[in-house]
C-alpha cells in the first residue's frame, strides 16, 4: 500500500545517474485519485519510506506512472503542501518536508462511522470560530462596491504595501512596541515570516536555540535548512535564563527562537523578570532574538522585543487571534536582522495576496481585528475554565489561559495516540515537540479545535475517562 520504488536513468552534466522514484499503490485507497495519492504521500512520510529532504517525482512523471492526468497530481501535491507534507520550490522540485509525526498533524483524517463515538480532533491548533460571524462577508462586499476587487489579481503595489506598514505598525504599537512603518515587513504569515529571517540570519549548519518542547513549525524549517536545533531547559514560565547561558556558550549558537506568550505545546507564558533574565544572557552572549509571537495578543502581553530592540526580531501574524485563513503575517524590528529581510522582497512581499492584505489592513483600521482578538480571548478563558472543570489536578494548570493543553498521561499507557483514539479524541503526541530531551509522558490538545464547546466538553470527558490529567506545574 505504501508504494513501490522504480529505477530510471536520467542525464545530469553528461553522467548517467540512477535516480529512485517514489511511485504509490493507489489499490484500494480513495477512489478520489489526488485524495488517494495525499493519503499514500502521508503514510510512506510515517512509516519512513519517505525521509525529509526526499525529492518527490515531477508532476508528469508520477502522472505517467500512475495513469492519471498532471492536474491530479498537481493538484495531490499542492494538497499535501497545504498540509505540510511537501515542499515546492521552481527549479529544485518536490521535496518532502516533515517528519512522520510533525505529518501526522495535517494528514487527511478518515471519517468515523460510528455516529455514537464521532472522533473530535482537538490535535490541530486552530482558532475557535465564531458561527455568528460575518465580517468577512461584510468587508467582501465593502471591497467590491469600492471598486478594490479586481486588484486582489495583481501583484501588491508600492501603495499598498506603504498602507500596509503604516496600518501593521498601529497594531503593533498597542501592544506597546513602537516601530517606524519602514521597520515592519509583511508576509503571508507567520511561518514564511519565520522562513525569512532564518534564510537572512543563519548559515548552513550553525544551531539555533530553541525551547526544549517546541513548535513543529520550526523543527519543519530548520530541516529544510539544514540548522541544526538544540533545545535548552525549560519550567513554568518557559526558557530558563541559566540553561540558555549555558547551551549557548557549549554550542556557540548566534541564533535563539523564542516563543514568550502563551508557548506551543506547553502554554507557558514568560513573567517580565524571566523575560529580562533571558534579555540580559542575549545581550551577554551576543544572540540574535527571534520572537514568535502568534500568541501574543491572546496573552496580552508586550511583545520581548521591547526589551531587545537592536537584536530581537517579532515574527506574529492573525493565524491565532484573528483568522487563520486570512494568511497575513509581520516581521517587525529595528534591529539589522530585520533590515537585512526587508532588503529581500522576493522572499516576503511578493508571495503576499493583495486581497488578504486589503482585508487585513481594513480590519486592523476599522477595528475589527482587534473586537476579533478579543471574542479569541475571552472565548479561549472560556474553554480554558471548562479544561479546569473536567480534567482532574485542575489546580496545577498555569493561571494565563491558553488555546493549547499540555496534559499528563498515565505512565502505563504505551501509546497515548492510540489510546485517545480509541475513546474518539485526536491529540498530539510530546514526541512531535520534544528536541535533544526525551519526550515526556504528554499529550497536547488545542482547546479551539473543538466546533464547540459542548463537542469539547464531550472530548475532555473522554480524556478524562482515560486517566488523562494537567500535571503538577514542576513537571514540564
Amino acid at each position: 500500500m505504501i508504494g513501490i520504488i522504480s529505477r530510471r536513468i536520467v542525464w545530469v552534466n553528461r553522467n548517467i545517474v540512477r535516480q529512485t522514484m517514489w511511485t504509490p499503490d493507489l489499490t484500494g485507497r480513495n477512489p478520489t485519485r489526488y485524495v488517494a495519492i495525499v493519503e499514500a504521500l502521508a503514510e510512506a512520510i510515517a512509516t519512513g519510506a519517505l525521509r525529509p529532504g526526499d525529492r518527490l517525482p515531477t508532476h508528469r512523471d508520477l502522472a505517467w506512472c500512475l495513469k492519471v492526468n498532471v492536474s491530479t497530481v498537481s493538484r495531490a501535491y499542492a494538497e499535501a503542501t497545504r498540509r505540510h507534507l511537501i515542499s515546492g520550490e521552481v527549479g529544485r522540485g518536490t521535496y518532502v518536508l516533515s517528519e512522520s509525526r510533525e505529518a501526522a498533524l495535517f494528514a487527511l483524517k478518515e471519517a468515523n462511522d460510528n455516529s455514537a463515538l464521532r472522533v473530535i480532533d482537538l490535535s490541530t491548533n486552530i482558532p475557535a470560530i465564531d458561527p455568528a460571524g460575518t465580517d468577512l462577508d461584510s468587508t467582501l462586499l465593502e471591497i467590491a462596491r469600492s471598486g478594490r476587487l479586481a486588484a486582489a489579481l495583481d501583484h501588491p503595489t508600492p501603495a499598498l504595501i506603504a498602507r500596509i506598514r503604516a496600518t501593521a505598525a498601529s497594531w503593533i504599537a498597542a501592544r506597546g512596541l513602537e516601530l517606524r512603518p519602514t521597520d515592519i515587513v509583511p508576509t503571508a504569515g507567520a511561518q514564511q515570516a519565520l522562513l525569512a529571517v532564518l534564510l537572512t540570519v543563519c548559515n548552513t549548519g550553525e544551531p539555533v536555540l530553541v525551547e526544549e518542547l517546541t513548535f513543529p513549525g520550526i523543527k519543519a524549517l530548520a530541516r529544510q535548512l539544514g540548522l541544526p536545533l538544540h533545545g535548552v531547559a525549560m519550567d513554568a514560565q518557559g526558557m530558563m535564563p541559566e540553561a540558555l547561558d549555558r547551551v549557548a556558550r557549549a554550542t556557540s549558537a548566534r541564533v535563539v527562537v523564542l516563543v514568550p506568550a502563551l508557548q506551543n505545546p506547553t502554554g507557558a507564558t514568560m513573567s517580565e523578570a524571566r523575560r529580562a533574565g533571558l534579555a540580559e544572557v542575549a545581550e551577554r552572549r551576543d544572540l540574535q532574538i527571534i520572537e514568535d509571537d502568534v500568541y501574543g495578543t491572546l496573552a496580552a502581553t508586550p511583545p520581548m522585543a521591547m526589551l531587545l530592540p537592536n537584536r530581537c526580531t517579532l515574527v506574529t501574524s492573525f493565524s491565532k487571534s484573528v483568522a487563520a485563513g486570512l494568511r497575513f503575517g509581520l516581521i517587525a524590528g529595528a534591529g539589522p536582522a530585520a533590515r537585512a529581510v526587508a532588503a529581500e522582497p522576493q522572499t516576503t512581499l511578493w508571495p503576499l495576496a493583495p486581497l488578504m492584505a486589503e482585508i487585513a489592513c481594513r480590519w486592523i483600521e476599522d477595528g475589527t481585528a482587534l473586537r476579533r482578538a478579543k471574542w479569541q480571548r475571552d472565548e479561549v478563558a472560556v474553554r480554558h475554565r471548562l479544561a479546569c472543570r473536567l480534567l482532574p489536578n485542575g489546580r496545577t494548570v498555569p493561571s494565563k489561559p491558553s488555546p493549547h493543553a499540555w496534559l499528563a498521561v498515565p505512565p502505563e499507557m504505551a501509546d497515548p495516540i492510540a489510546a485517545c483514539r480509541a475513546v474518539g479524541v485526536d491529540v498530539v503526541s510530546a514526541t512531535t515537540f520534544a528536541v535533544t530531551r526525551e519526550a515526556p509522558a504528554r499529550i497536547r490538545i488545542s482547546l479551539t479545535a473543538a466546533e464547540t464547546r459542548a463537542e469539547l466538553g464531550r472530548a475532555l470527558e473522554r480524556l478524562a475517562a482515560i486517566g488523562v490529567t494537567w500535571p503538577a506545574i514542576s513537571e514540564m
